[in-house]
């Protein structure tokens, strides 16, 4: 079980190029129990395309989210 939710979702627009995006993290726990990271990507407005990991601890799931979070942001965590 989680002990916290954690999700993201981030948009990047720019209308001279026509750019629409977002991006969307989320921990969220599988049928069996375990955590799974699910991303989320596309232009707003679609589905997207989605990934999920599935993670044995709660701990490999969030240190994986953190390491997306500063990818796609640039953040300093």
């Amino acid at each position: 079980m989680l002990t916290q939710p954690y999700q993201l979702y981030i948009e990047r627009t720019d209308p001279t190029k026509n750019m629409a995006r977002f991006y969307a993290l989320a921990i969220e726990p599988t049928l069996f129990g375990t955590p799974g990271l699910t991303r989320r990507w596309g232009r707003i407005g679609t589905f997207g395309r989605a990934m999920v990991h599935h993670f044995d601890k709660e701990e490999d799931a969030v240190r994986m989210f953190l390491d997306l979070l500063r990818t796609k942001t640039g953040a300093r965590l």
